[in-house]
């Protein structure tokens, strides 16, 4: 029986990239609002098969009415009068090699400032086995190509007859990020695979509406634990950040820290710590240390490498930003759940 639903499912990628293919419509020229450009990356789960847009609809939605203005940009064109920007580079039935071997094409001609890349399911019923290192290649393709832009990798969704293959795919992007991010590339994680069930799901492999939308509120709370990955480095027209008074402590080793909290909503938050060189010579890596407060704990933090998720923490630099010239200052960021209210404790710094 598992081996029948397992073929079934491959049936279903099969039908779709036939499927997907007769029903994309390209257009005569790329829709631009002249906002950020966005490029939603992946196979027919981000062309949107069964619901035209797919999480593009929601996740667009989401944008404007938080004020963002979001070009979103890619060769392919589809998705409902709702969706103000039809534009995207999802392909069905597609591999990871697959992308790989049109990513440079694609990105030289959009110059995206930000990827939302959820790629592998086709992988998984083909060559599973070897997909973490060619989602590895597909990474290093995407990050030569555009150093700049900010790179959100997915976890994929649950899967119809394959799941032990997606658990063990998944499980392996962790790392795969980190590699990266230790290596000075802009790569963030998005882990999309607890966010939806096999309830979820309209055919086994494909999202229904709600599959969808779980997937946009996802993505949405990604882009914006990153402002610049939606932002020309300004904040959005609408729902400003809310603060609270920063929280520092005395120098250790040259440097000092201060917290605040940049965002917040319901049941999360985001927040940013500032390092800062109070020496007169410059730093030479440093390292934050803080507790979080009761019911936090971290789910994506960036400009800077994390041991531990809860409690007490601490993060030190990344690559790229461990030296702080005198009196300079550096930040690192990172999106939690819990209540933004409970500062954290023994927040601190110090430097090798």
């Amino acid at each position: 029986m598992r081996k029948l639903s397992r073929l079934l499912a491959a049936a279903a990628v099969t039908v779709v990239a036939v499927a997907g293919t007769m029903l994309a419509v390209g257009p005569a020229s790329a829709e631009s609002n002249g906002g950020v450009r966005v490029m939603p990356l992946g196979d027919s789960i981000t062309d949107g098969f069964n619901v035209p847009g797919g999480y593009r609809v929601d996740l667009w939605q989401k944008l404007v009415a938080g004020g963002y203005r979001i070009d979103f940009v890619g060769s392919q064109f589809n998705g409902p009068a709702g969706l103000g920007d039809h534009d995207h580079e999802g392909h069905s039935g597609w591999t990871i090699a697959q992308i790989d071997a049109n990513a440079v094409n694609w990105l030289r001609a959009t110059t995206p400032r930000t990827v939302l890349l959820h790629i592998g399911t086709n992988d998984m019923f083909s060559a599973s086995a070897g997909a973490p290192q060619r989602l590895s290649t597909l990474l290093d393709t995407i990050t030569a190509t555009a150093p700049d832009a900010e790179v959100f990798v997915s976890t994929i969704i649950p899967l119809s007859g394959a799941d032990s293959q997606v658990r063990t795919f998944n499980a392996a992007i962790p790392g795969i990020v980190q590699s990266k991010v230790n290596a000075g590339r802009r790569v963030h994680l998005v882990d999309m695979y607890p966010a939806l069930t096999l309830a979820d799901l309209a055919d086994g492999v494909h999202p229904n509406a709600g599959g969808y939308s779980k997937m946009a509120t996802v993505w949405y709370n990604a882009l914006r634990s990153v402002p610049r990955s939606i932002t020309d480095d300004t904040p959005p027209t609408s729902t400003p950040p809310t603060s609270t008074p920063p929280t520092s402590t005395p120098p250790s080793g040259g440097c000092s820290a201060a917290y605040r909290v940049v965002n917040s909503w319901g049941g999360g938050f985001q927040a940013e710590v500032t390092v800062r060189n109070d020496a007169t010579a410059p730093l030479s890596g440093w390292t934050v240390r803080l507790t979080l407060g009761s019911g936090q704990s971290i789910s994506n933090l960036w400009n800077g490498v994390n041991s531990g998720s809860s409690g007490a923490i601490s993060v030190r630099n990344a690559a790229y930003n461990g030296s702080v010239p005198a009196s300079g200052a550096t930040t690192f960021g990172y999106v939690a759940n819990g209540d933004s209210s409970a500062v954290p404790g023994a927040v601190s710094c110090s430097s090798p």
